[in-house]
């Protein structure tokens, strides 16, 4: 049996357990998800829900951002139900103005306490590491840097990509301001500026390296895992390289999602919180995403082990990463944003 038949039908039994802990509760109610996760993914996970439940569901997409504070300004008016976004840093804004619900117990429990919110309003769903992606004909692993403070050296100018408006590239930097000080993050930035170039999204820097343009880039795993999947790695000109020194380049980011304390809708909004978070749910959204699942019992499927990432030593609250605030004066006062 080939594996991807193997797994289809792992998939399938878990589908058929998970649908005996769900019970639809109107044929007729419909949520309001307001996505800023990639959309691929998160229309597979809805298709499955719906199906096990006959909820239907809508969903508004935006960046993570831009529908945090659409939030904000609706108020108590908003139509969302759930939000969903790439990062964890607008779910901590939106707990931190009193505007999310607290989860149920059944969606709490399938997430380690370390990838969720401490108070239980919103939880982790998708994981993802900062990498390097390097053209493997340009450099090779032990001439790349064991360190992002060593972007700042000159004799990297013109070697490396960056995306200053990546979510988790603006995580690194408030996770850099906490554990490091604003002083050094700002000299990091500036190292960047001087010595590195901008695209304008990670696919676009994994393409520059994968075509050679550019020796390496900095970007989450999940772009060239994805490549991966589809082409072969073995005939990808890239490759992956994880730093493996417990160095702020090897940062792990979460993606979350939470339910509004305004929703109309909240019983359906837990039952899908816990599918999203149930081993189906998580199941569905590594396969479509080549993100880690943060349920510990679903499969990654070729993804470094998740047990082997060597992320910052510094273990931080993740309800004190901060609402990113301070990253993006950082990057308003360098001039980057």
């Amino acid at each position: 049996m080939s594996n991807a038949r193997r797994r289809s039908l792992k998939l399938s039994t878990l589908a058929l357990s998970t649908m005996l802990l769900f019970s639809p509760l109107s044929a007729n109610a419909a949520l309001t998800i307001y996505n800023g996760q990639h959309k691929t993914a998160t229309l597979a996970l809805i298709d499955a829900f719906t199906e096990h439940t006959h909820i239907k569901v809508e969903t508004r997409q935006g960046s993570s951002n831009e529908l945090a504070h659409q939030i904000v300004e609706e108020g108590k008016r908003s139509p969302a139900d759930i939000i969903y976004t790439e990062e964890s840093t607008p779910l901590i804004m939106l707990a931190n103005q009193g505007l999310l619900a607290t989860l149920d117990d059944q969606a709490l429990n399938n997430i380690p306490a370390e990838y969720r919110d401490q108070k239980g309003q919103w939880v982790g769903l998708l994981a993802r590491s900062r990498v390097i992606a390097y053209n493997k004909d340009r450099t090779a692993t032990d001439k790349l840097p064991t360190s992002v403070y060593d972007l700042t050296d000159a004799k990297w100018k013109d070697q490396f990509a960056f995306v200053k408006t990546s979510g988790a590239f603006q995580k690194q930097l408030s996770a850099m301001i906490k554990l490091d000080g604003r002083e050094q993050a700002k000299a990091w930035l500036e190292g960047l500026q001087k010595n590195g170039k901008e695209y304008r999204n990670n696919k676009a820097a994994l393409d520059a390296v994968e075509r050679g343009d550019i020796p390496f880039a900095l970007i989450n795993n999940y772009y060239w895992d994805s490549m991966a999947r589809e082409q072969g790695a073995d005939k990808l000109k890239s490759g992956l390289y994880f730093m493996g020194t417990h160095d702020l380049g090897d940062l792990i980011t979460v993606s979350g999602a939470a339910i509004l304390k305004s929703s109309n809708n909240l019983d359906e909004a837990q039952q899908f919180m816990a599918f999203a978070t149930s081993e189906a749910g998580q199941q569905i959204l590594t396969d479509k995403s080549a993100q880690y699942p943060l349920n510990s019992k679903v499969d990654t499927h070729g993804l470094k082990p998740f047990s082997e990432l060597t992320p910052p030593n510094d273990t931080l609250d993740l309800g004190e990463y901060s609402d990113g605030k301070a990253a993006i004066e950082l990057l308003q006062e360098v001039g980057l944003l």
